[in-house]
């Protein structure tokens, strides 16, 4: 009886550690870094970063991982390309940016000058993303593909939303930016909002498009978590292989013989992780800080974090500096690749909930051996693993060795390299931790040399802010003085704060904006050409109701004038509502919302007990005019409702036209040609009083789409089975309706695409008119210049004589 209650007890007491693991205070959590970084994953022409905490300016290298406080500058041939878990990043020619925070769920990034170019891929509801420049902060509220650009003077910022959604904060005022919105903020104390023509794509949008097909095309992505940074590079730099033990794994191709990893790179020493493998190879990040590395028939191979699985429980992977044991010590620093099942031990401080995260997220291993390592290694200090075989330490050229100076000063490996004895260190005991040694102040530079700066004012230049973000970290004297009183290991979060300099100091490059009020700014829709559309996007998108006032509306396509009766130039239909269906409740005119101006009334006609129904405006999301990536994450809402026009647009011409028969008026005609194209739209208009006897059609269907006609039914008559073969009928033609609906929108959206694309090559032919207009100019004013200082040098010529040439005496 007695062991019973004693294997009892021991088991509660088992499973109360276990829990305990899983329930930790979250003061110990606060020393955890951050779960993901940005990868430098490209560079173009001159670029200069500058790590955190310091005062120079590098080259920086590929593969460099980037964090909180890191700062680059684009010079003028400059472009750069970051990759997160969630997101790419792009950058223009003389762009300031930096990474004011960048944690597990908060994304906040300092532009000061330039063009920035970013594609949001997935947001999750808890996450911030959020881009402060100099007199706004613009925060991405949908996945999507969003342009910044900074003027030089630094006070003036503009939007192109290619698609999603966001929300600018500065001010005062809070405006919410829509799919291929594109506006001008100028100003800082208060912003004046100005709609500007989209345009089309220059090269630096060209350039970015040809990076994103490169991740849409992966073929990796079958086999490799999305959250893994640089999984895309792995495509065309090796091949998978399905294997019996260890399922799909990657196998580099490579030039070096005897390659092996973590080999052909160097250590650079980045906060809050301490010593960080930078590889050397263009694909050689994702295999280095995520995964393990497996010798597998004579060739190394990359075991990936697994993608997600229906039915499977799913961790983000967390990123790692180096996921490698350390062997040796003394004169030489040495280390090999973990393997699969292998548990990584972290040399910084971090909780036990972290061991456990970093290991299950990135490769298949038991939570129990987690722990052990864990109170092990870190709560009782032993920095030697005993009692376990590494399966890589065996291997042969697996192990890499190096000296103390190239470790600590970011030098190459492969030039630094210690030959190591096969035996020695097969047997050789196994550190779970990084030496602990300080790093010298080139390892936090890396391999790069002196780079060109950044203009002083832009060096200098505050940034608003709508989230307050964390304080700059301390300086590198700062940090490596503390680091050696630390025993040479990496500084806990909380020692980090106890030597930051006073936060008024800090916070002077960031400026909370001040608390805002909702406004609305004109949309630009006028001077925007046609996109083509997403159905499936489109579905899910819902548009407030202030963004149909300058959309232009596609010509007539299938009406027909009555007879004796003048042809209309622009009719416009009722959106979304076929002339020979039926009016149904759910159609029934609705007031003008409150803070919208109304257009002036119609020279409609009403019929006789019917309410006039003046032009509505055609839907904000016509099909033409959104983008193919649109994210498909929210349901068909009755807010997708298009809405009325502002009083100071002028009013559409009259609809009494006649469509043909058995077909339906276009949903979506074209503006009115009396409309200047590219007349501004402002806020700071000043707009007309609403007239409050107008009547609006409500829009109960999505944007694009034609509404189903009612459901039918059948008055009871007294006889049930006729009742119910009336209604079986009735339901017969419904459904004949439905289906004729359908083949009728889908016509009209390939009318529309079609009409997109007339507008489209139309407006490019024009372009291209317009630059042969001006380089024939060109060639005639330099001409005429050239003509000119001929005549001008042949008038400053002496005159020709015919006296002979005097003999020489």
């Amino acid at each position: 009886m007695w062991k019973k209650h004693a294997v009892a007890v021991w088991a509660l007491l088992g499973m109360v550690a276990t829990l305990a693991c899983f329930a930790l205070p979250a003061t110990a959590d606060d020393d955890d870094p951050p779960t993901r970084v940005a990868r430098l994953a490209y560079t173009q022409g001159s670029i200069s970063f500058q790590p955190a905490g310091t005062d120079d300016w590098v080259t920086p290298g590929l593969n460099r991982p980037m964090t909180t406080g890191d700062k680059l500058w684009a010079d003028d041939n400059g472009r750069v390309e970051l990759q997160l878990d969630g997101s790419l990043i792009r950058l223009s020619n003389n762009t300031g940016f930096s990474f004011l925070n960048l944690s597990d769920n908060v994304t906040q990034i300092q532009l000061t000058a330039g063009t920035f170019l970013v594609h949001v891929r997935r947001l999750d509801d808890s996450e911030t993303y959020e881009i402060d420049t100099p007199n706004l902060a613009f925060s991405v509220l949908r996945p999507g593909i969003y342009r910044i650009s900074v003027n030089e003077a630094g006070n003036s910022t503009a939007i192109k939303v290619r698609s999603g959604q966001g929300e600018v904060t500065g001010g005062g005022a809070a405006y919410t930016v829509h799919a291929n919105d594109s506006y001008t903020f100028a100003g800082t104390d208060q912003l004046n909002v100005n709609p500007e023509n989209y345009g089309g794509d220059d090269q630096f949008d060209a350039w970015a498009a040809n990076r994103d097909r490169r991740w849409e095309n992966s073929g990796s992505a079958r086999y490799v978590s999305a959250d893994v940074v640089g999984y895309d590079d792995l495509d065309d730099h090796g091949s998978w292989r399905q294997t019996s033990d260890y399922g799909n794994v990657w196998f580099p191709r490579t030039s070096v013989p005897d390659w092996a990893p973590y080999h052909y790179g160097h250590w650079d020493y980045i906060e809050p992780w301490g010593y960080t493998w930078v590889d050397d190879e263009p694909w050689g990040f994702a295999p280095f800080h995520y995964g393990r590395w497996v010798n597998y028939q004579g060739a190394w191979g990359w075991v990936p974090a697994r993608p997600r699985a229906e039915g499977v429980a799913y961790m983000r992977p967390v990123y790692a500096p180096a996921l490698v044991a350390w062997v040796g010590g003394g004169a030489t620093v040495a280390w090999f690749a973990l393997g699969p099942r292998e548990v990584y031990v972290p040399s910084y401080p971090v909780s036990r909930n972290y061991v456990n995260n970093v290991n299950v997220s990135n490769t298949t291993v038991n939570t129990t051996v987690v722990n052990n390592y864990y109170n092990t290694t870190i709560v009782n200090k032993n920095v030697s693993v005993t009692n376990v075989k590494y399966v890589n330490q065996s291997v042969p050229g697996a192990v890499a060795a190096t000296t103390p100076q190239a470790f600590t000063a970011a030098q190459p490996v492969a030039r630094n390299a210690v030959k190591v004895d096969q035996r020695t260190v097969a047997s050789a005991p196994v550190r779970a931790f990084t030496p602990a040694v300080a790093p010298a102040k080139q390892a936090v530079l890396g391999t790069g040399t002196a780079a060109p700066k950044p203009p002083a004012a832009i060096q200098t230049r505050a940034v608003v802010a709508k989230v307050a973000p964390p304080p700059p970290p301390p300086s590198f004297e700062a940090r490596q003085a503390a680091i050696q009183s630390n025993g040479g290991k990496p500084l806990s979060a909380t020692q980090v704060r106890q030597i930051q300099p006073a936060t008024a100091h800090q916070q002077a490059a960031v400026k909370i904006a001040p608390p805002a009020k909702p406004a609305t700014p004109q949309s630009s829709q006028a001077n925007r050409p046609s996109q083509p559309q997403n159905a499936q996007a489109a579905q899910n998108s819902a548009r407030p109701p202030d963004h149909a006032a300058d959309r232009p509306a596609p010509p007539p396509t299938n009406v027909k004038p009555e007879t004796n009766q003048p042809a209309t130039p622009n009719p416009a239909p009722p959106p979304n509502h076929p002339a020979d269906r039926p009016v149904s409740p759910n159609n029934a005119p609705q007031p003008p919302p409150a803070n919208r101006p109304a257009p002036p009334p119609t020279n409609v006609k009403p019929e006789p007990n019917k309410p006039a129904t003046p032009n509505p405006v055609p839907p904000p999301n016509r099909p033409a005019d959104r983008p193919p990536d649109r994210p498909a994450d929210r349901p068909v809402s009755p807010n997708n409702a298009p809405q009325p026009p502002p009083a100071n647009r002028p009013a559409p011409p009259p609809t009494n036209v006649k469509p043909e028969p058995n077909k339906p008026a276009t949903p979506n005609p074209l503006p009115s040609p009396s409309r200047p194209a590219d007349r501004p739209v402002s806020p700071n208009n000043a707009s007309q009083p609403p007239n409050t006897n107008r009547l609006v059609t409500d829009a109960p269907v999505h944007p694009g789409e034609m509404p189903a006609a009612p459901r039918p039914t059948v008055q009871p008559s007294g006889n049930p089975q006729l009742d119910n073969k009336h209604q079986q009928e009735q339901e017969q033609l419904h459904a004949q309706q439905q289906q004729e609906r359908q083949r009728l929108q889908q016509q009209q959206e390939q009318e529309h695409a079609k009409v997109a694309q007339q507008q489209a090559d139309q407006a490019k032919k024009q372009q291209l008119e317009q630059q042969h207009q001006q380089q024939t100019q060109q060639l005639q004013q330099k001409h005429a210049e050239e003509q000119k200082q001929f005549q001008e040098k042949q008038q400053s010529k002496p005159p020709k004589t015919d006296r002979p040439p005097q003999p020489r005496p």
